[in-house]
């Protein structure tokens, strides 16, 4: 299979059947009465390695051959890709190479380091990631597993589309899957598109929104730097195999402010007792800041990750400051 399919997708979802968790859909009275419809909430915090990563990462590493296994894998990830990948080698006794930036939170840094990856890192001031991987994997003959435009691991991110539809048990009418590289939206969208009526939203942080001027200008757009606290949506360009599906998939593209995701991030916590990461809170900051309509619609929101240091968790969600609304 070259490209991606729901048939690729449910080959993933077999493959990680009994190895991923089936994450939950969590529900809120106070969040429906909100919003004036039924929200629901998939819990991928609540996935091995902390975020949906492990399903694309697990499924790609599966399928390698046992020569490839042997010889080991790289990965360039500011965080919750690479804990996927490290985590996925170590159940399948793979070697892992992982290369972060100086700057990737100890959070993620801690996972990585303790599923037994080997950690290399870049300086994203005058290196790039996908450089230094691929100088390394042609060093090591090691195989390169990307995180996000690779057909194999956005068919294992589509494995969460596949779990919402069934939840959703035909009652479902809009998605919203947060966007960085686009794997994840593109997996999901092509699960959902597939098997239900429903439309899908990809939300982007407003700092860094270059799916949605790339699909607005309709062609790839790179943007000159992507500032927001979502580090794990630091994107500047979508993916050359990601774009065409989520261009052709995706409903809508709409952005959301720091300050909107931080108060999605709140919420989860007080109300949902669930702790997401910033990158993990933008499709329930779109639903809460009424970027999409909601009202009399079942929107199923993906909170995709939550691998935050303690520390930098409990400083983004104090009250917030004069100006910034406590609720919206």
């Amino acid at each position: 299979m070259a490209e991606l399919s729901l048939e690729r997708v449910q080959a993933a979802a077999r493959r990680l059947d009994g190895v991923a968790h089936r994450t939950p859909l969590v529900t809120s009275s106070e969040l429906n009465s909100r919003c004036g419809g039924r929200v629901l909430v998939k819990a991928e915090m609540l996935q091995r390695a902390g975020s949906f990563k492990f399903r694309g990462a697990y499924n790609r590493l599966c399928q390698l051959s046992p020569a490839q296994r042997a010889k080991g894998v790289v990965a360039y990830s500011s965080g919750n890709h690479g804990a996927a990948v490290a985590l996925a080698a170590s159940v399948l006794g793979v070697p892992a190479l992982i290369v972060v930036p100086e700057t990737v939170s100890q959070a993620k840094l801690s996972a990585i380091e303790g599923y037994g990856g080997e950690v290399c890192r870049y300086n994203p001031a005058n290196e790039h990631r996908e450089h230094v991987a691929t100088r390394l994997a042609e060093q090591r003959s090691m195989t390169l597993v990307p995180p996000f435009d690779d057909y194999d691991v956005m068919a294992g991110q589509g494995t969460l589309g596949l779990e919402i539809a069934e939840a959703a048990d035909g009652s479902l009418d809009q998605v919203l899957v947060p966007v960085g590289g686009g794997g994840l939206a593109a997996g999901v969208a092509t699960a959902i598109t597939s098997l239900t009526g429903a439309r899908v939203v990809g939300v982007e942080p407003a700092g860094a929104n270059d799916t949605q001027q790339s699909i607005r200008a309709g062609h790839l757009v790179s943007i000159a730097s992507a500032e927001t606290v979502a580090d794990g949506l630091r994107s500047t360009r979508p993916g050359e195999l990601t774009f065409p599906i989520n261009q052709a998939l995706l409903s809508d593209v709409v952005t959301v402010e720091d300050a909107v995701i931080i108060e999605a991030m709140r919420f989860c916590f007080s109300r949902l007792k669930l702790a997401v990461e910033p990158s993990g809170a933008v499709a329930l900051a779109a639903v809460l800041a009424g970027a999409v309509p909601t009202a009399g619609k079942t929107t199923a929101v993906v909170a995709t990750g939550g691998n935050i240091h303690p520390a930098d968790f409990t400083a983004l969600v104090q009250p917030a400051p004069p100006g910034i609304p406590a609720t919206l």
